[in-house]
C-alpha cells in the first residue's frame, strides 16, 4: 500500500480507502463486510469511510462491530454529517444542534471515543457557514474529532470555510467530491481552490459505479447480479447518467487499450484517478474480498502519458466536466444530491 498526507496536515492516510456506503448494513451480511474489511486491512489500509446516513446508521454499527477489539491508532476512520432521510426541520442540516446531536450519535455506533476524520456532507446554504465552522472547533477541542473535512462542496464556500477554519484553528484538511474518469467536474474549479488552502481530495465513485469495471455492455440488460441489475442499483447509477449508450460505448473502447496495457478495467480506472496529484485517496468498496483485490492492486500501476492520452481521448464524448454543476449550490448538483437522498 502506498500512503499519502491528507491537506496540509501531519494525518497520512492509505491512497486506497475501504468505504461501505452501498455494503455494509444493507447489501451484504455482516461475514461478508468482516471478510472484505479484512482483504483491506491485510492490504495495509489504514483509512475508513462510512456515513451516519449510510443504511440509516446500519453501516456505522457494522463497521463498530467489525473494528471491536482493533488497535484504534492503527485506523483512519472517517464519517459525515449533514444529510438525513429522518423527517423534521433540523434534520439534514449543518447547524451546531444537528451536528452536536449527529457526532455522538455516530460515536456511539461506531465505538469510539473519537473519529479521525469528521466530512460535512454536502453544502448546507441554509445554515451559516461560521455556526457550521464553531461547531466542528468545539468538536476538535473536545477531542471528539481530530481533523475536518467536506464533501461535495463548491468552490466558493471551500474558500470560505477554510478561511473561518484559519481563524477557529480548525484543522480543515480534504474535500470529498466525485471524480473518475467519466466525472471531471471537479478539475476547473474545485480543485484549484483546494490548493490554494490545503486540501486534499478523497475521490468517490471512482469506477463511475461500477460502469467503469466494463460489465456493462452498450444496448443491453445489466448482466444479472450486478448492481445495475437491481431497481435500487439502477438508480444509484442511473441517477448519474453513466448507463447511456454514450457512456458504455466509450467504456467499451476502453476494454481493449487496458488489456494491451496489461491492465484490468478497474485498475485502470482506480490509477487515473490516483495518478492525479490532488488526489490523496480514493475510495473503494466491495460486495466480495475478491473484487477488493482487484482494485486494491491499482495503487501500484503507473500510467504513462501516452496511455493516459488515449484513454482520455476515448471518453472524451461522455465525460461531465461542467464547473457549473459544482459551483451553482443550488443548481443541478444540489438537485442530485437532494435527488440522492429521496431514493
Amino acid at each position: 500500500m502506498q500512503f499519502a498526507p491528507l491537506g496540509n496536515s501531519g494525518l497520512v492516510v492509505s491512497r486506497i480507502a475501504y468505504g461501505n456506503s452501498l455494503t455494509h448494513g444493507d447489501q451484504v451480511d455482516d461475514e461478508t463486510a468482516g471478510l472484505c474489511l479484512k482483504t483491506a486491512l491485510d492490504a495495509g489500509v489504514n483509512f475508513l469511510d462510512t456515513a451516519d446516513v449510510y443504511a440509516a446508521g446500519r453501516a456505522e454499527e457494522v463497521l463498530g462491530r467489525l473494528i471491536a477489539g482493533m488497535r484504534r491508532e492503527d485506523l483512519v476512520i472517517a464519517t459525515k454529517v449533514g444529510r438525513s432521510k429522518r423527517p423534521g426541520p433540523n434534520e439534514g442540516r449543518l447547524s451546531r444542534k444537528h451536528i452536536m446531536e449527529s457526532v455522538n450519535a455516530s460515536l456511539r455506533r461506531l465505538g469510539t471515543e473519537y473519529v479521525d476524520l469528521y466530512q460535512a456532507h454536502r453544502y448546507d446554504a441554509r445554515t451559516p457557514l461560521r455556526e457550521t465552522m464553531q461547531a466542528f472547533a468545539d468538536l476538535v477541542r473536545a477531542g471528539k474529532v481530530l481533523y475536518v473535512g467536506v464533501s461535495e462542496w463548491p468552490a466558493g464556500p471551500i474558500r470560505e470555510a477554510a478561511a473561518l477554519a484559519a481563524e477557529l484553528g480548525v484543522p480543515l484538511v480534504s474535500n470529498q467530491p466525485q471524480y473518475s474518469l467519466l466525472w471531471r467536474v471537479i478539475e476547473q474549479e474545485v480543485v484549484p481552490a483546494c490548493a490554494e488552502v490545503g486540501l486534499s481530495q478523497v475521490a468517490w465513485a471512482p469506477l463511475a459505479g461500477g460502469v467503469l469495471t466494463g460489465k456493462y455492455p452498450p444496448g443491453g440488460a445489466a448482466p444479472e447480479g450486478t448492481r445495475a441489475a437491481s431497481k435500487g442499483g439502477a438508480m444509484s447509477i442511473g441517477r448519474w447518467d453513466y448507463l447511456n449508450d454514450i457512456v458504455l460505448r466509450a467504456v467499451h473502447r476502453l476494454v481493449p487499450i487496458a488489456a494491451e496495457a496489461g491492465l484490468t478495467m478497474p485498475r485502470l480506472a482506480l490509477a487515473w484517478v490516483l495518478r492525479n496529484p490532488a488526489v490523496a485517496s480514493a475510495v473503494v468498496g466491495a460486495s466480495r474480498p475478491e473484487q477488493l483485490t482487484e482494485t486494491l492492486a491499482a495503487v501500484d500501476e503507473v500510467l504513462d502519458d501516452d496511455l493516459v492520452e488515449r484513454v482520455e481521448a476515448v471518453v472524451e464524448p461522455a465525460v461531465r466536466r461542467d464547473p457549473r454543476l459544482t459551483e451553482d449550490p443550488l443548481g443541478p448538483a444540489s438537485r442530485l444530491a437532494r435527488s440522492e437522498e429521496e431514493a
